[in-house]
């Protein structure tokens, strides 16, 4: 049987070109299976769940946040089209506020918990010299949370509010974070300096 998560890759190319969109779900999806694995749950479903979670996101950015049209709402509808199961429409629907929709599950709280955090850390990994995630740490992140000027776009707000509803502390999920997307960090284009390193011939004296 085809897993899940290999399915919803075949989707999340389907409906996403954009290579920044795509490693934005890569991110979240190496932090869903990372947190699914610590909490003995279903990586799959979980990785699944994050690959999803954006796909329409290219084609209906939904900016005005219509709590009924647009992202999520286009992606949902289409995933229960064919046949996907309800969890994982659920949890998609709940990691918009103007959703309506409550966060009940621990793979609900995850993903609203990593989803914004992951994009953030990618960011932070960027504009490290060496341009890697493996020059990334907890309070790197936590420097750059205090930065307003710094990845505007990302709602502190919403990071603190994430691990507050997980119950877990922000460091820890921070952690957890960078620790997912080191383990994927040439898929993310996040191996920066290291992998350039690595390719370069030995030193001859």
């Amino acid at each position: 049987m085809i897993k899940l998560s290999d399915q919803a890759l075949g989707v999340l190319h389907e409906w996403v070109q954009s290579e920044s969109l795509r490693r934005h779900c890569y991110a979240v999806t190496d932090s869903m299976r990372h947190f699914a694995e610590l909490q003995d749950a279903d990586a799959d479903l979980w990785q699944a769940v994050g690959l999803l979670h954006d796909m329409d996101y290219e084609r209906h950015p939904n900016q005005e946040q219509s709590a009924t049209e647009g992202h999520p709402f286009v992606a949902v509808a289409w995933l229960r089209d064919n046949g996907w199961n309800e969890e994982i429409c659920h949890a998609i629907l709940s990691h918009a506020d103007y959703s309506g929709v409550t966060r009940e599950t621990p793979l609900e709280r995850t993903l609203y918990a990593v989803d914004e955090l992951s994009g953030f850390v990618m960011a932070v990994a960027r504009v490290r010299p060496s341009k890697s995630i493996h020059d990334v740490d907890v309070a790197a992140v936590k420097k750059k949370m205090k930065d307003k000027a710094f990845a505007r776009a990302v709602n502190r707000e919403d990071i603190m509010r994430g691990a507050a509803e997980l119950g877990t502390p922000l460091d820890d999920v921070i952690a957890g974070v960078v620790a997912a997307l080191q383990a994927d960090a040439e898929r993310l284009n996040l191996a920066g300096d290291v992998q350039s390193k690595a390719d370069m011939p030995a030193k001859i004296d």
